[in-house]
């Protein structure tokens, strides 16, 4: 239930951002609600048709649901149908709020919180579905982060809106983009890595608190302290970052002494254990 409140949470906010930001702007938000956009306004202006873009964002949504329904997970799927289901209604009924003229302002507060709209999802094992579920199935494959990936094919989306519709509001959806990108880069930690060197006197102790709580491998290192001269550990292992608190907090419960060294990790070559999303 909490999770379903959320996904609401989470819609609501990114509705706003497309309704009162990108819509009242005229900028085009990326992912599949930018191409929505773009097929909205071509039918528009060139077939004098108009298309809602609750329907249209929606049914876009299909096909990638399929592939991550397929190779992802069930709960992961489901609530992020809810979410988008949410933003398609949301964004059919919700009435623009005019803030501000400016087209900066404009892109850069939309773009933030479309990025904390589709953050919300992502932090709890769900998306926005569209180019969310594309990226969430790469990032899955090859345990790694694509999100500055996903804002370069949406780069690439708004030059086709800027030949299409003019480049100064394509330039502007772009900052907006950015804004949004980095917004969920900050968010989304599922697939971020950190390496954390521990030195410690009861390695056993530490290593088993650890792993009451986490699958990832630990080395133990025998070592010296330079100074004191006396027998110490090291433990070195590798973690998503979302997971960084509670070990810190599972070693300094056994061993308060303990000194950790957190470390950004790029990339792990080899067997490393990543929890699949439900």
């Amino acid at each position: 239930m909490i999770t379903f409140c959320l996904m609401f949470v989470s819609a609501f906010i990114y509705s706003i951002a497309i309704t009162s930001f990108s819509n009242v702007g005229g900028l085009y938000p990326g992912g599949f609600s930018g191409i929505s956009r773009i097929i909205v306004d071509i039918a528009r202006r060139f077939a004098h048709i108009e298309i809602p873009f609750g329907i249209l964002y929606f049914t876009l949504n299909l096909f990638p649901t399929l592939l991550v329904f397929k190779y992802i997970g069930k709960r992961f799927t489901i609530f992020s149908i809810i979410q988008y289901i949410f933003v398609s209604i949301l964004t059919m009924f919700l009435k623009p709020l005019f803030l501000v003229d400016d087209p900066l302002l404009i892109a850069v507060f939309g773009g933030l919180l479309g990025g904390i709209g589709m953050g919300i999802a992502l932090h709890n094992n769900a998306s926005s579905g569209g180019t969310d579920f594309i990226a969430i199935f790469v990032s899955s494959r090859y345990n790694r982060s694509v999100w500055n990936y996903v804002m370069i094919a949406n780069a690439m989306i708004l030059c086709v809106a800027g030949l299409l519709f003019g480049w100064e509001k394509a330039l502007y959806s772009i900052i907006y983009q950015f804004v949004s990108t980095q917004v969920v880069e900050k968010l989304h930690e599922r697939y971020k890595m950190e390496t954390l060197t521990i030195i410690t006197k009861h390695p056993d102790e530490v290593a088993k608190k650890v792993l009451e709580g986490t699958r990832h491998g630990i080395t133990e290192i025998k070592a010296e302290g330079v100074y004191s001269h006396k027998d110490t550990a090291m433990l070195y292992m590798v973690i998503n970052t979302f997971q960084k608190r509670a070990v810190i907090k599972a070693v300094l419960s056994v061993d308060p002494n303990a000194f950790i060294n957190i470390q950004t990790t790029t990339a792990v070559i080899g067997n490393y254990y990543q929890q699949p999303l439900e």
